[in-house]
Parts: structure tokens; sequence; C-alpha cells
């Protein structure tokens, strides 16, 4: 054993002395490419050596240590606290990575090789905030095509669904990108179908996504796609995939009252907008009373009628014929009485109130807490006290 150790000593000695000399000879220009992949094989050899007889450490045995491309970064390690009560056993290679990586953003560079040291990084942890930065940083100061870096941001996103850091670097993407097609719409409209088919695909992993609903929010506003037929086919056929896809509502009702071209800039969602044209209003409606039969317990339709009402400045009394389908022998026995929804009946009472009905309102009210949504009887009863209260 102590000669085996004894010969491991004179070659890790031997190794030390050659690579010294590749990097003088590298100092003054005249290392050939066959010479860097000698070198790299030897640092590989040195450093399982340093690992066999000494034990690894940062920066000894990772692979950026074995790149002469790295020979002039001295490595920033994170130094934790003696006796530190909750210290971070890190991996070597992160641990590594993430000392190169405070040594480059000290020093304030940008490069190709930082490029690819955040992707090192990323590819370990996606979450790390600052680390999109600095790759978001380096893209802008290299200049690179940006069209390049989205390309291979999807890559990253489909194995990182839940990702925030994606979305944002992918919002600083587009926010650099769009000035260069800002006066081309065949370019925004070309980009926008892009972006669309792969927000497709990412929201077939997860429809409910909130980070690419907020982003294709975003987009839409940016690109000024509007009243693009494609959006709203797109969120109709989503709709149409699965009707209590409420992400899907909510987008679609974001593109039809946020729209600039007919909708007043600012207006809260569950404000009245005279602006709104009541051609709209009518399409709107008449949509969601199509969809809400499809799934009458669900409450994404009920919502969205409500909120299409309220932009138009209509009573709720003008769907009472419709609301009223879904509720049957209100309070005449338990065999007669048959409610498909409860979020009709909800809103029947709301009728009721609004037509100065108070008894058949809280009688709806009533029967909610008693046999259709007994779990919230609570919230009924306090409904009930606000009748007499708004009497």
């Amino acid at each position: 054993e102590f000669e085996r150790r004894t010969q491991g000593k004179v070659r890790l000695l031997c190794l030390g002395v050659e690579s010294r000399r590749f990097r003088l000879l590298r100092a003054q220009g005249k290392v050939a490419e066959s010479e860097v992949w000698e070198e790299k094989s030897r640092r590989k050899e040195m450093a399982a050596l340093r690992k066999e007889l000494y034990g690894g450490g940062v920066g000894k045995e990772g692979r950026l240590f074995l790149d002469p491309e790295w020979d002039d970064v001295v490595p920033i390690v994170l130094q934790e606290p003696e006796k530190a009560l909750a210290a971070i056993a890190y991996p070597h290679d992160y641990a590594e990575a993430m000392a190169y990586l405070r040594a480059v953003m000290q020093a304030k560079e940008y490069s190709p090789r930082c490029l690819r040291l955040t992707e090192h990084i990323i590819g370990m942890n996606p979450a790390h905030y600052t680390v999109w930065l600095y790759r978001a940083a380096n893209v802008f100061a290299l200049k690179l095509p940006l069209l390049d870096e989205i390309k291979w941001l999807n890559g990253v996103a489909f194995e990182n669904l839940k990702n925030y850091q994606i979305w944002h670097h992918r919002h600083l993407l587009v926010e650099n990108y769009y000035p260069s097609i800002a006066d081309d719409a065949d370019a925004i409209a070309q980009f926008a179908a892009s972006e669309r088919e792969f927000l497709q695909q990412i929201l077939a992993e997860d429809t409910k996504n909130y980070h690419v609903w907020s982003y294709r929010s975003y987009l839409v506003g940016k690109l000024g796609v509007w009243g693009s037929e494609e959006e709203r086919r797109a969120i109709e056929a989503m709709i149409d995939d699965d009707v209590r896809n409420n992400s899907a509502w909510s987008h679609r009702f974001f593109l039809v009252f946020s729209d600039p071209a007919h909708a007043t800039p600012g207006a809260g969602a569950t404000e009245p907008d005279p602006k709104v044209p009541q051609a709209i209003i009518d399409r709107e409606v008449e949509y969601a009373k199509a969809k809400i039969p499809l799934a009458p317990q669900n409450q994404s339709g009920w919502n969205y009628l409500r909120g299409v009402l309220v932009k138009g400045a209509r009573r709720l009394a003008s769907v009472e014929d419709f609301v009223s389908d879904f509720v049957k022998g209100l309070g005449e026995g338990e065999d007669t009485e048959d409610v498909q929804s409860t979020h009709a009946l909800d809103l029947l009472a709301e009728i009721y109130a609004e037509n100065g009905d108070k008894d058949k309102a809280d009688l709806a009210l009533r029967r909610l807490g008693q046999k259709w949504d007994r779990i919230r009887i609570g919230y009924w009863e306090w409904r009930r006290k606000c009748l007499e209260v708004n009497a």
C-alpha cells in the first residue's frame, strides 16, 4: 500500500510539472489544439489521483478545473460560517460551478464560456434566479440571435413546467426582440403563431399552469394580437376540450374585454364598460349560455356569464329564463324540487333580490343551505341576513 501511494504521488508530481509547462506555453501562444486535449486528459488523471491520495474538494476535481479554458479564473468558493447551524451540503459539481460563476460575475465578464456556464448550472438548478439574470445579460451583451435563445429555452421549459424563472427569462427575451419586428406586421404574426404553437404544447401537459397563462396574457398585449382569430379559436378549442378549464375562460374574458379596440383602458374586470359594443355582449352571453349546459355544476361558465353581464351593464334578470331551466319546483317538496346547478340557484337568488322579490330570494338561499350546498350553510345564512339589511 505504501509503495502504491508513493508511485501515485510521483505520478501526480510528474503530471503537475507537465501541466505547469502547458500553462506557460499557452501564455506564450505556443499551444496546439491537440495539446489542449492532452491537457484535459492529464487533468482528469491528476484529479483522480488527488481524490485517491488526499480526498476531493471544490475546484480540485470538477469539470471546470479540468478545463484549460478556465485557467485564468480564480473560483470564489462559498465559505460557510464555522459551526453553521444548517450548512448546505452542495454537490461538488454544483459548488464548483457556483464558485466560478461568482468569479465571472464579479469580473462582469460576458462571453460564450459564461453562457455555457449558465447552461451548466441551470441544468443542475433551473430555479436559480440569479443565474437566469446573468444568462440574459450575456445573451444581450453578446448580441446573440434571440430566436435561437428562445428555441433553446423551449426544451428547458418542457423539462421544468412549473419553473417561474423560465417564463421571466422568456419575457425579457420578447421585450428585447419585439422592437426589431415592431414595424413588420407579417413578422409579428409569424412570431405570435410560433409562440402560440409552443404554448399549446406546454398547456397540453398542464392546462392550468399559471406561469404559462400569465405569459400568454402578456404576449397578447405586447404583440397587440387582441383581435386575432387564431388566438380566439385556440382558446375556444381548449374550452371545447374541457369546459371546466377556468384558465381558458379567464383568458377569453381578457381577450374580449381588454381589447383596446373596444374597451376602456384601465377598466376593472368587474366594472361596466360602456365602450364595449352591445353586439359583443350579446355574442358572449350566447357563448356562455351554449357552454354552461355541458357542465352546469361547474362554476367557470357561470362566472363568465356574470362578468359579461356586468361589462354590458345589464341586469341579471335579463338571463332569468335561461337560469330557471336549471332549477325546477323550488320549495315544492323534496320529490318535486330539482336543482341541476347550485350556481344557477345562487344566481336566481340574486335575480329575485334584484327584482325586489325578497321572499323568493330568501327561499333560494335557504334551500341552498338546507339541501343543495350544506357544506356552506354558514355562508348562505349570512347571505339571508344581507337580504334583511338591504331590504
